[in-house]
């Protein structure tokens, strides 16, 4: 079955530029890009893309006391295959009264850049817009105006959110 070779390449794939980011480690680095926000204001909204952006924006938004918060909800892939970037959900009206049609005073949170697809359509919506994400790979960087961690493009990120605990073997018993 080619299908569940190529799943299986796929998982591979992931396993051995696995990049695990805790509780912890997600909430320091959320924050720290919280601290590099602070001087590039001020912002009169934020917008979190959805879904990975909810977590990020919860914390630089309190950080940064931000009240008027808003989503924009994307959609180009689930955890398995990548298709067109559909538009869910745009920001309120009352959003983009506020920062105008060229976003001017917004704020856009997300968890991660990575082809850039994403941040293309947010820029398309709002050019002006401040995007930042938290972690950035090297096709989407330069889509981006702020971010804290750059991975390689062929690194997984594995978030808190996608993840569960689990027992790891020690190492001496086999485990990588």
């Amino acid at each position: 079955m080619p299908g569940n070779s190529d799943q299986s390449r796929i998982d591979q794939a992931r396993a051995d530029k696995a990049f695990p980011v805790s509780w912890d480690q997600f909430h320091r680095d959320a924050r720290v890009l919280a601290w590099r926000l602070n001087g590039a204001g001020p912002f009169q909204a934020l917008a979190a893309v959805t879904r990975g952006g909810l977590v990020p924006a919860a914390i630089v938004a309190r950080e940064l006391g931000i009240r008027t918060i808003d989503t924009i909800c994307l959609a180009s892939y689930d955890h398995t295959s990548k298709g067109d970037m559909t538009i869910l959900k745009g920001v309120s009206d009352q959003i983009a009264q506020l920062c105008g049609k060229d976003g001017r005073g917004l704020l856009v949170v997300d968890d991660l850049v990575d082809t850039g697809s994403t941040a293309r359509v947010v820029r398309e919506m709002f050019p002006q817009a401040h995007i930042a994400a938290v972690y950035a790979k090297p096709m989407g960087k330069p889509l981006v105006d702020t971010f804290i961690t750059e991975v390689s493009q062929d690194t997984w990120i594995f978030f808190p959110w996608d993840t569960g605990l689990s027992f790891q073997p020690p190492i001496r018993d086999g485990a990588a």
